[in-house]
């Protein structure tokens, strides 16, 4: 009799123990479905390529994240694709400042165009800067790259605010296209949409201009489309909110072939740099060129006495990422929706 009851409880007990593992499995299992990659909110990632904060690179996005720098995030029932990057990493080749930026793969001139759209939130800026320094405190979210010749860019959408702000700015840069093989002259025309211009800074390192009243919080949605078409650079830029700003850009034909035609802002801006260069007749007409997208920071840690309009001086813990997370010393922005194709006409 205790023999036979003795059976009957190990085949209990085998039997329970298989269940409780089958359970675990499809615990799992059920855990591995639900978990998302930035693939699943955005499809397009099949067309990008990425370079993280870190360094690492990848150039297949279909069900990849990576911790920290590049995954889904979900708020109030809403995926967003998150990309964050400290101040001080691994950098490209070609800038002094980290980003956890997608690329696009296809390349275009502008004549034959492109389209790139996103609905965005940044979440934060660096809070540490010199507030003198035009790139202090922002974030690039959007651009097109040139992928040859001075390798410029036709446009660069920025957020940027100062510490103890509740708004922000949203404005974007046009890079000149240098006239000549000295690339060293070039400079950016800044141009607000809601809130300040780039050009709007500090009078010390500490000191910050007046908050702007239309200007975009941390954390509210706003979106933008760069819709190139026959040559033609249309933006668009919307928020709940806010007067829908748009923009018209001719990539052919440049506008500032002399010293004449050099902005006033510029001379303001990059007179202790000595940028004055002029711009090439056809401008961007016939380069290669490509978008990108994410968070492009443009906080660093070089010394502003240098070059007072891009290194920021911002703090970096000697390149210890995880410090600059914990410290503030990062850029970090969600996107929920965004397309990429071909330019489309803008009176269809």
């Amino acid at each position: 009799m205790k023999k036979t009851l003795f059976t009957v409880f190990t085949f209990l007990l085998i039997v329970a123990c298989k269940n409780n593992t089958n359970t675990e499995t499809t615990v799992k299992n059920e855990t591995a479905k639900k978990a998302k990659y930035p693939s699943d909110v955005i499809p397009f990632m099949d067309e990008w390529k990425i370079l993280l904060g870190d360094g690492t690179y990848e150039d297949s996005l279909v069900n990849y994240a990576k911790e920290d720098f590049f995954y889904v995030a979900h708020e109030n029932n809403t995926d967003w694709v998150v990309y964050k990057t400290p101040n001080s990493g691994i950098t490209s080749r070609t800038s002094s400042n980290t980003r956890t930026e997608l690329g696009q793969k296809k390349h275009w001139i502008p004549e034959v165009g492109g389209k790139l759209t996103g609905t965005l939130k940044v979440q934060h800026v660096s809070t540490s800067g010199d507030a003198r320094v035009a790139a202090s405190y922002s974030v690039v979210v959007g651009q097109i790259h040139s992928d040859e010749g001075h390798e410029n860019e036709p446009i660069k959408i920025f957020y940027k605010k100062f510490p103890g702000h509740t708004k922000g700015s949203v404005f974007w840069n046009y890079e000149i296209n240098t006239d000549g093989e000295d690339n060293s002259t070039r400079w950016d025309y800044s141009t607000a949409v809601w809130g300040n211009d780039m050009s709007v800074v500090g009078t010390t390192p500490n000191t910050y201009p007046e908050e702007p009243k239309d200007g975009i919080a941390l954390g509210e949605t706003f979106s933008y489309e760069i819709n190139v078409y026959k040559g033609i650079m249309y933006l668009t830029f919307t928020s709940e909110g806010h007067e829908t700003v748009k923009f018209t850009k001719n990539l052919l034909q440049s506008d500032f072939t002399t010293k004449k035609d050099i902005p006033e802002q510029i001379w303001k801006l990059y007179a202790a740099i000595s940028r004055d260069g002029v711009e090439r007749d056809s401008a961007y007409a016939g380069e290669i060129n490509f978008f990108k997208q994410g968070a492009y920071n443009q906080t660093n840690g070089k010394n502003p006495e240098e070059n007072i309009v891009w290194y920021t001086g911002s703090e970096t813990y000697n390149g210890d990422i995880a410090k600059q997370y914990a410290n503030g010393c990062y850029a970090e922005v969600w996107f929920k929706e965004a397309t990429v194709g071909e330019g489309t006409n803008p009176n269809e």
